[in-house]
């Protein structure tokens, strides 16, 4: 991991390695911690943050759907963020904060701990590399199911939640390949351990809808709103696992990944086996977008202040 100089901590920036919590904290017991993955890129009008109000604002829903109090505001903690990079003098990195409950009792009851908050800042490449974003990447359908509404809350970003993807990931890396992809609780394709996912068929796109455990995930959001601009149909349906296996084309999205397509789904070539021609078009945008040379989306990224393009 690469190392910035300061973390954020309960309104105080610390020096990275003095960013500690005690062995007995409750979230590192039981998981009571929600958090985000938030990426500053150097774009064409600076250092800016894609799409950061909407990452604040999933945080706190996460933190409210697991009765965690965070106590500062939304907008306390977007400046506090971009204070945070402008010391840390980045021009691109990847973004975390994390509410959790902190020490003070043990126990499954929660609510008498209060909830802390801490937010970093550093350096980080493609969760599935810079190759699987150009060339596609070699997934497997997951044995493991994805959590089910009826167990945890998929729609929050929680800390506990992520043994699912944890599993999944092993498993497939176990196997062989890069990625995992997850089925929802009745069979229908889901997502993968970090991404959302998309199918593309007859020139038509299609995604997984809320109703099957996924995460409502921003990178989603943005290549829907995209894919709508370039004049694409897009349904959100539920996807059967075996459509998968008759695709033209599949990609997933995410903050940490971005846009990935898959080339390849236990050991069957999607498509061509190669990234498709309306996945290469939607990147194409996506990135423009996430580097401010796309005006259409100037409005997704929130710049550095005290940054410009000059200082790059």
């Amino acid at each position: 991991m690469e190392q910035s100089e300061f973390i954020w901590i309960n309104g105080e920036f610390v020096p990275w390695e003095q960013a500690q919590v005690h062995v007995l904290t409750h979230a590192l017991h039981y998981g009571t911690s929600v958090f985000e993955g938030i990426r500053c890129y150097e774009t064409e009008i600076g250092p800016a943050v894609f799409r950061h109000q909407d990452h604040v604002d999933r945080l706190f829903r996460s933190a409210q759907a697991y009765f965690m109090e965070i106590p500062y505001t939304p907008e306390q903690v977007r400046s506090s963020t971009l204070e945070l990079i402008s010391r840390n003098k980045l021009s691109s990195c990847y973004i975390r904060p994390i509410a959790y409950r902190g020490y003070g009792s043990m126990g499954l009851f929660p609510l008498t701990i209060d909830v802390d908050l801490t937010i970093a800042v550093w350096e980080w490449g493609l969760y599935l590399g810079e190759e699987g974003k150009r060339d596609g990447i070699r997934a497997k359908i997951s044995s493991w199911r994805r959590i089910s509404p009826e167990t945890l809350i998929p729609h929050a970003k929680a800390g506990g939640q992520y043994l699912n993807s944890i599993l999944a990931k092993v498993e497939a890396h176990n196997a062989g390949y890069d990625e995992a992809l997850l089925l929802d609780h009745v069979g229908n394709v889901c997502e993968g351990t970090g991404e959302n996912i998309f199918v593309v068929r007859d020139g038509v796109i299609y995604t997984p809808p809320m109703t099957s455990s996924i995460l409502e995930g921003i990178t989603r959001d943005s290549i829907i709103k995209i894919a709508a601009d370039l004049g694409h149909e897009v349904v959100v349906r539920e996807i059967a696992a075996d459509e998968l296996l008759i695709a033209d084309e599949i990609f997933l999205t995410g903050t940490a990944a971005e846009m990935v397509p898959v080339r390849e789904l236990d050991d069957r070539p999607i498509g061509r086996g190669q990234p498709g021609e309306i996945t290469n078009a939607l990147l194409a945008i996506y990135e423009d977008a996430l580097y401010g040379r796309d005006e259409r989306y100037r409005d997704w990224l929130d710049p550095v202040p005290g940054a410009s393009p000059a200082s790059r």
